[in-house]
């Protein structure tokens, strides 16, 4: 037969004592400390998340207010007539109130006609549970006697949303925050219980129970009370490891499998997203403030793991994209179209677009590490030319040439590179098919130079520098310095005047010595020289310096401007 006085387990070992709470120090020594000083308050404000023991520390406050063998540190015996009627919920001197169901004004009416009677102990202790859930007219009827009460009357307010109360309650009370407990403390208290009730569970379901508690006593031992029912803990869909797992292999597939599979197992699309959100988070903090996160050690291994191989740029991304799924699921016709959407963009970057994808694929091509370039070898000359390439359209982006083999001509005025150099330095060496010369050793490479010079040297220029430079791009590195090509001489002769300040913008943001080669590009496509067509050269470029605003022009009337239209004519006025 049943044992029908069976107790739960969260009120079966419910602390009775200040140092039974755990994971609330900085909450407890302050109250056994002003109870042991007789400096108690007349009211408190206890925050914090469901099943810290916020309800239980009142009560243990209550007990120590009225015990009749309080000892020299501020603890309730327990044991005494006051002490036992309040563990068993038959005192006098403790009234429990649930605003949640005595919200109105009239419930706190009672309360404060009430509060000014005596009492059958030394203290008369209100508890008022989610006081958040006071009405404004409720909340204010208790604020003058909240604010001065009878001596031997306080108040203990606790709530799970402190910031729904009322700021004028807050500035009437001492107000204490209450904390989820860390994986550790929360472990041993359910181990603790285990083998004192002897439930005879096993290490692995423990850990499942510490896991599904998330932090909350109440919660973990409610779940401790399932599993020993089960004969085993059951454990939820491990959805955001499979997540974890899917963006370091960049597999939206697994990772779009997970969420079906936690859907199918019932689990809610939101409370999936809040899954992975924070096992993205615990990753990112592995790496940076391990301390912060509160795992077991075989999971805190698992997510320090993926962080390390997913570097903070990815990490961030999908915090970003995941939570901004989160907010989107809101309003939402089908929430788990969200979570997938931005699952795909996490783990396929090239999916997406944005700033933070593009950075993210940089990011992983430098842990990447360089690779080796295979050597390519010239090919051998042809035994009859082949017919002229035909030039391709358009300038390369970024400073980029577009494909291209050229075919050399027998005898070519000017440098097959298209490019005419500032007089005394050495010629630019062609070969039959172009490519991007490699960056020498200490220089940064065309590409990056490119990349820092769109992004940020040249938008970072003054006028006169930014206006000559924004026509030229880079064509290569050779030896210490970077090529730098403008559309004709002219440009680059006066381009060569602030050649000195872009040469300090450059060292600046590579941090080290970068010295540039004006060059001027030949916009004449040849046979030889497949290069892209541009607009002709101009031998007299206006200095950008020297224009001056046209001078305002006065408004004119139609007749006006017909006059300027057709001179001598003149204006008829009809009879």
């Amino acid at each position: 037969m049943a044992d029908e006085t069976y107790q739960s387990l969260y009120r079966r070992y419910r602390p009775g004592r200040f140092a039974e709470v755990l994971g609330q120090d900085h909450v407890t020594k302050a109250l056994r400390n002003a109870v042991r000083d007789g400096r108690v308050g007349h009211g408190y404000l206890f925050s914090g998340p469901r099943g810290t023991g916020k309800t239980s520390t009142a009560r243990i406050l209550a007990k120590a207010l009225n015990c009749e063998k309080l000892d020299d540190d501020g603890e309730p015996c327990g044991v005494c007539d006051s002490c036992t009627a309040i563990t068993t919920q038959n005192s006098f001197a403790v009234i429990e109130l649930d605003a949640a169901s005595n919200n109105g004004v009239d419930a706190m009416r009672d309360l404060v006609s009430r509060a000014s009677l005596g009492t059958t102990g030394l203290r008369k202790v209100y508890i008022i549970d989610e006081v958040h859930m006071l009405s404004t007219a409720a909340a204010n009827t208790l604020l003058k006697t909240l604010e001065e009460p009878p001596s031997h009357v306080v108040f203990v307010l606790a709530t799970t949303d402190e910031h729904k109360v009322l700021p004028t309650i807050k500035s009437r009370v001492q107000h204490f925050e209450f904390r989820l407990m860390g994986a550790s403390t929360l472990g041993e208290l359910v181990r603790t219980i285990n083998a004192d009730a002897g439930l005879g569970l096993a290490d692995d379901d423990l850990d499942r129970v510490v896991r599904r508690g998330n932090g909350s006593a109440r919660d973990a031992l409610s779940v401790l009370d399932q599993a020993a029912a089960l004969g085993e803990a059951e454990d939820d869909v491990a959805i955001a490891p499979e997540v974890l797992a899917a963006l370091v292999d960049a597999d939206p597939a697994r990772a779009l499998s997970a969420v079906a599979a936690g859907c199918a197992a019932g689990r809610d699309p939101r409370r999936l997203a809040e899954e992975v959100l924070a096992a993205l988070r615990d990753a990112f903090l592995a790496g940076r403030a391990p301390t912060l996160v509160e795992l077991p050690e075989p999971e805190f291994a698992a997510v320090a793991e993926a962080g390390r191989a997913l570097g903070p740029a990815a990490l961030v991304r999908a915090m970003e994209l995941v939570g901004g799924a989160l907010a989107d699921m809101r309003e939402a016709l089908d929430p788990r179209v969200s979570l997938e959407v931005a699952l795909v963009r996490v783990t396929a970057p090239e999916a997406d677009i944005s700033a933070g994808a593009l950075l993210e694929r940089i990011e992983r091509l430098e842990r990447a590490g360089p690779t080796a370039a295979p050597a390519v070898s010239a090919p051998a000359p042809p035994a009859s030319p082949p017919p002229a390439a035909r030039p391709t359209g358009g300038r390369g982006a970024l400073g980029a040439y577009r494909g291209g083999t050229k075919t050399a001509p027998a005898a070519p005025a000017t440098p097959a590179s298209g490019h005419e150099r500032v007089p005394g330095d050495a010629p630019v060496a062609e070969s039959n098919v172009v490519v991007a010369p490699a960056a020498a050793e200490g220089m940064p490479s065309r590409d990056e130079l490119t990349k820092a010079w769109g992004d940020t040297i040249l938008p970072g220029l003054k006028g006169r520098a930014r206006a000559l430079f924004a026509a030229g791009r880079f064509v290569g590195v050779e030896g210490t310095k970077a090529v730098f090509a403008l559309p004709d001489r002219a440009h680059r002769d006066h381009a060569a005047a602030n050649q000195a300040e872009v040469e300090e913008a450059l060292s600046a943001h590579f941090g080290r010595r970068v010295a540039i080669d004006l060059v001027a590009e030949d916009r004449k496509p040849t046979a030889a020289a497949a290069v892209v067509a541009a607009p002709p050269d101009d031998e007299n470029p206006h200095d950008v310096s020297e224009l001056r605003d046209a001078p305002p022009t006065r408004a004119e009337s139609p007749a006006d401007r017909l006059k300027t239209a057709f001179p001598g004519s003149q204006e008829v006025e009809k009879a």
